[in-house]
């Protein structure tokens, strides 16, 4: 955690020569004034300012107290200011919608591939070009054309009762759809962007009609009306209201490291299965940096994605949020390490976003509330 930065220095030092402006989208936008008012109602956070050589400006899904450690060092190294505005991620999204070209932004920091997708589809992304990106992250974890680039990979695994449930009776998630666990399975939302980029991987992999015919079934099998996020299913599984629940691993480690004793004993009570490690593998999505079509300060924006890719800040990452880093090769924090290696799904995430649509026609057909 205390290595030299001088090898992300000059990764930084050199990418004013390797970023380009490919194009940015348009799109109907409001009035400044409106923006302004908008942006004001919706999210609070550090002032933004507009094109300066000394700074580049953030919308970020991140709470400020889990990120800024990660922008300090940012600037100690590059000279770079990095302002900051933290909010809900859909909140963000459409907050860069309605600012249009008048938006102070340089760069969204959001999670999943779908939302990323909705970004791009929204006009508010551009494509940029950079061979250390390239280089540092995986073809399967950015956007084919450079609007968007993964930092953080995390996985959607089966969350199992140890008390309840024999880990020999799991094997993939189509085993979910089995009658024997009628009324077993704890599940949040299909308003869920992680649930949605679930069932759209399924469309990816298998087609519409087998993806359907599993959240059919899936749905049969809901011990209750979807409620509640992703650490609520885990502590519903721990309580016996369920047996097996979908969750993403980062919410059982924040349980596990929580200070409150009954969501520790909640994690203690349940383990983790890593499905379809025969076939194509876990499921898994992405957090993402995506430069946005208003940017003042594109240079910063690309050296701040690059600085994020490096090794230090991925392994300070992945250690402050429990996700796994985005590249093979370096150190997951020691609790989600504990858990064990896994096949993820080599899927290009790209496609989730692509299907997302169809995966939310599907949610309602079935009835997945």
């Amino acid at each position: 955690m205390n290595r030299l930065f001088a090898h992300n220095y000059n990764l930084l030092k050199d990418n004013d020569e390797r970023s380009k402006r490919v194009g940015i989208l348009s799109g109907p936008w409001v009035s400044a004034g409106i923006a302004a008012l908008f942006a004001l109602l919706l999210c609070a956070g550090t002032p933004l300012q507009a094109a300066d050589q000394n700074v580049v400006n953030i919308y970020s899904y991140r709470q400020e107290i889990l990120i800024r450690p990660l922008l300090d060092r940012f600037t100690e190294i590059s000279g770079i200011e990095v302002k900051l505005v933290s909010g809900k991620a859909d909140v963000l999204l459409q907050r860069l919608k309605s600012e249009g070209r008048n938006s102070p932004a340089d760069l969204l920091l959001t999670a999943d591939a779908g939302r990323l997708h909705r970004a791009l589809e929204a006009g508010v992304l551009q494509a940029v070009h950079s061979k250390i990106l390239d280089s540092l992250i995986p073809a399967i974890y950015r956007e084919p054309d450079g609007y968007w680039y993964a930092l953080s990979l995390r996985a959607r695994p089966i969350i199992y009762a140890i008390d309840r449930v024999n880990p020999q009776d799991l094997k993939d998630y189509t085993g979910l759809a089995d009658e024997k666990w009628y009324g077993r399975i704890c599940v949040r939302s299909s308003n869920s962007i992680y649930n949605q980029s679930h069932i759209a991987s399924l469309i990816a992999h298998h087609g519409i009609a087998a993806a359907e015919s599993w959240a059919k079934s899936l749905v049969q099998n809901f011990a209750r009306k979807p409620a509640g996020g992703d650490r609520d299913q885990i502590r519903a599984v721990a309580s016996g209201e369920c047996d097996i629940a979908l969750a993403n691993t980062y919410y059982l480690a924040r349980l596990a490291s929580s200070e409150n004793a009954q969501d520790q004993a909640a994690a203690a009570a349940v383990a983790i299965h890593w499905p379809n490690q025969d076939g194509i593998g876990t499921h898994v999505n992405v957090s993402g940096a995506a430069v946005t079509a208003s940017a003042k300060n594109l240079a910063n924006a690309i050296k701040l994605i690059e600085f994020l890719a490096g090794d230090e800040a991925q392994e300070i990452y992945a250690e402050t949020v429990y996700e796994y880093p985005i590249r093979d090769g370096l150190a997951a924090a020691p609790l989600v390490a504990s858990w064990g290696e896994f096949k993820a799904d080599d899927l290009n995430l790209s496609l989730l976003g692509k299907h997302n649509a169809e995966a939310v026609r599907i949610a309602d057909r079935v009835g997945w509330q």
